[in-house]
């Protein structure tokens, strides 16, 4: 029984023990590993949570981090925004991703890896930039939004000046773009705001915003896509266009590779800027410490041209800072405005108010005037003491001829004027007319080598003025020696101030003198290029005289010629008309001749004869005892031909004789030519036409065949038919021909 028992607990134990030796090969790697786990630190920061014993894919899962996570990473395959994104703790990015997503706004809003390196930027590694953003944003937010929603665009877009101009008005780029919404040249001049020497409108908080609500409003109206806006207020219109031609896309992030670096950072840098400024304060960006900056109510002070300076107005509002102000009229390049300046409004905070009570207007212009142009006081006279020089002043130099009056004396002076150039002027008379060269001419007023001058044009000529002569030492020495000799009864000088005294008197008279004589020498020379032009004009009124006598002799010579032409015209026309009166007599006579045959004619013979086949006029004649002369007359035949079938009168026309229908055709030819008058031009060889040339109208515009013909009283088809036209259709500058009379 025991041997039995035995092999039966023997035979159970191996039957069991496949069972028992799976879990032992499963607990081994894993006591293995976690041996390898590193302890706990000093700290007693609990380590890593062990794997679940049994769970296998768990723990090869934390075996491959394991193992990637000791090899290094190559430098090349680094992406910056990427590995921002892994450095990010999941729970935030989740967090600023929802709050992104929940903007109801129409600005670029999308959340992605780029946006959220940039929102780490703002929040957590540059701070400081977003709290100085954060100080002045009270100041400036007011003015954007009421202009964009004056413009009826998304109020979030006043984020983008920050992005631009981080809000600082005088904002400058490398580049030229300057003020809070960095405006380029070009494109502030085509938003109309003015920039000059003293003034800069694209520092102006107001006039700035409304001009970049204006091109924000033209952008949407080209691209219809705020992100595809955003990106061409950065980079320009035409390259965001050329871009999505090229491409064939439509959407930012899918041009988002062919975008220059600074473009394809531009959104998402606006979207972080919109999110930071949204959730400032549960990023801990605000503090006690910052100075913030608030609107505040101003008051205005119009200038129209007068001189101003704003340091004054400072000073005269109270404040300490003499530039204070400059902050509420960042516009000014400098601290004041000139005289004649075009009208310009000053703004100071009307908190300022009290300090000017009881102030007028002008009393307040008066002294905001600039240093310069107020009354300056008069320089204190140093005292004079025996035998001691005064100290050299500017006026001691001037009035002794020191080196600085000298200085002053050589320099050129110039009397600018303005010349109107009249026509056949050219430059080289304008030149030698002023005594100038014609160099300087071009370079004064701007003008092209080798372009002739147009008439009417104003050039501006600068005239030297005559310079005064400094008299020397010597000159003035002999000077006052000329002028007031000392008698010999007149005792010597007692001391040296009476001394300087009439050397300065005697350097007074000599610089007077000087002055005079330059200006006779003036007066000399004026008068002598006064004598010169009116010779050149006296000269240029007898050429144009003598060719005024020309042209009326090639006048006379011209009238003699068609005169003469005519009288030939005329006798040809006598000519003619006599050679028609004596062809219409013959005509008579020869119609008489007919009718007297007429009568001699025999009674029997038939009124009407047909021609047949084979009959000619001689025939005829014989067989009827009449003559070819009175069957061609009763006939009125142009020839002797007849045709088979033609019908011919034997006797004459018994209700209108041929006596009385002669005469009168005879004299309608004799007086045509009298009717036709032709018009003989002077210089022409040409002889008029006899006849009268064919009627021909130009069809102007607006022009129909109706109204054409009910014009000139014709009917349509009459027209159609002269100008063989298959429609009524008529063209502009068509003519067309007109049935005469």
């Amino acid at each position: 029984m025991e041997q039995q028992f035995k092999k039966s607990a023997s035979s159970r134990i191996g039957r069991f023990w496949p069972v028992l030796a799976l879990p032992l090969a499963l607990l081994k790697p894993i006591v293995g590993q976690a041996q390898q786990l590193p302890p706990p630190d000093s700290a007693g920061t609990a380590s890593p949570q062990l794997p679940v014993l049994g769970d296998s894919l768990r723990v090869q899962l934390e075996y491959k981090l394991d193992s990637l996570a000791a090899v290094p990473l190559a430098p090349s395959v680094v992406d910056s925004v990427r590995l921002e994104w892994l450095r990010t703790p999941p729970t935030l990015r989740d967090l600023v991703g929802d709050r992104i997503g929940c903007f109801e706004t129409d600005a670029p809003h999308a959340f992605n890896g780029s946006v959220m390196a940039y929102v780490t930027l703002f929040t957590a590694r540059n701070r400081s930039y977003m709290q100085r953003v954060l100080e002045r944003e009270q100041f400036y937010f007011p003015i954007f939004e009421k202009y964009l929603a004056q413009y009826n665009l998304p109020i979030d877009l006043k984020y983008l000046a920050v992005v631009e101009s981080a809000l600082i008005p005088t904002a400058k780029s490398p580049v030229g773009a300057t003020g809070l919404w960095q405006f380029m040249g070009p494109t502030a001049n085509d938003l109309r705001l003015k920039r000059d020497e003293w003034l800069d409108e694209r520092m102006a908080p107001e006039k700035a915003t409304e001009a970049a609500c204006k091109h924000l409003r033209y952008l949407y109206g080209v691209f219809h896509d705020w992100e595809l806006v955003l990106a061409a207020y950065n980079w320009g219109a035409g390259n965001v266009q050329r871009v999505m031609k090229r491409t064939g896309k439509k959407n930012f992030w899918e041009l988002y590779p062919n975008m220059p670096a600074e473009t394809r950072n531009y959104v998402p840098t606006f979207t972080a800027i919109m999110y930071s400024m949204k959730y400032a304060r549960e990023h801990n960006l605000h503090s006690d410490k910052l100075k913030y900056q608030y609107a505040e109510t101003l008051d205005t002070l119009g200038l129209r041209g007068q001189a101003f300076d704003l340091r004054r107005l400072s000073r005269a509002c109270g404040y300490a800072d003499s530039s204070f102000l400059t902050r509420y009229n960042p516009e000014l390049r400098r601290a004041g405005l000139p005289a004649g300046y075009r009208p310009y409004v000053v703004r100071f905070p009307a908190a300022a108010r009290p300090h000017l009570e009881g102030v007028d207007r002008a009393t307040l212009l008066g002294f905001c005037q600039p240093a310069a142009a107020l009354p300056q006081p008069l320089q204190p006279l140093p005292p004079r003491l025996a035998g001691v020089e005064p100290f050299p002043t500017q006026q001691y130099l001037a009035a002794t001829a020191g080196p600085r009056a000298e200085a002053a004396a050589a320099a050129p002076r110039f009397r600018r004027v303005s010349h109107t150039v009249k026509r056949g002027e050219t430059l080289a008379a304008v030149a030698e007319k002023f005594e100038v060269s014609q160099a300087k001419l071009r370079r004064w007023n701007e003008l092209p080598k080798g372009r002739a001058l147009k008439p009417g044009r104003k050039l501006v000529v600068f005239v030297p003025l005559p310079t005064e002569a400094v008299p020397t030492k010597a000159s003035i020495e002999t000077a006052a020696v000329t002028a007031a000799p000392v008698p010999a009864s007149v005792r010597p000088v007692a001391n040296d101030e009476d001394a300087a005294a009439r050397r300065e008197l005697a350097a007074a008279n000599a610089r007077e003198a000087a002055r005079l004589t330059a200006l006779a020498e003036q007066e000399k020379r004026q008068a002598a290029r006064l004598a010169m032009l009116q010779q050149r004009q006296e000269s240029l009124r007898k050429a144009a005289a003598a060719k005024e006598a020309v042209a009326a002799r090639t006048r006379q010579a011209a009238e003699e010629k068609a005169a003469a032409q005519a009288e030939a015209v005329a006798d040809k026309e006598a000519n003619v008309t006599a050679n028609v009166t004596a062809a219409a007599e013959r005509t008579r006579k020869a119609a008489a001749e007919a009718a007297n045959d007429a009568d001699n004619a025999p009674a029997e013979n038939p009124a009407t004869y047909v021609v047949r086949k084979g009959d000619n006029l001689t025939k005829i004649a014989r067989e009827y005892d009449l003559t070819i002369t009175q069957i061609t007359a009763w006939n009125q035949l142009d020839s002797e031909n007849v045709i088979p079938g033609q019908k011919l009168l034997l006797h004459a026309p018994a209700e209108k004789g041929v006596d009385a229908e002669a005469p009168h055709k005879a004299a309608k030819v004799a007086a045509a030519p009298r009717d036709t008058k032709p018009v003989a031009k002077a210089g022409s060889n040409r002889a008029p036409a006899e006849k009268p040339s064919a009627k021909t109208h130009l069809v102007q515009p607006g022009d129909t065949l109706y109204n054409i013909s009910r014009r000139f009283k014709v009917s349509v088809a009459e027209l159609r038919r002269l100008n063989n036209l298959a429609s009524d259709e008529v063209k502009l500058g068509q003519k067309l021909l007109l049935p005469q009379g």
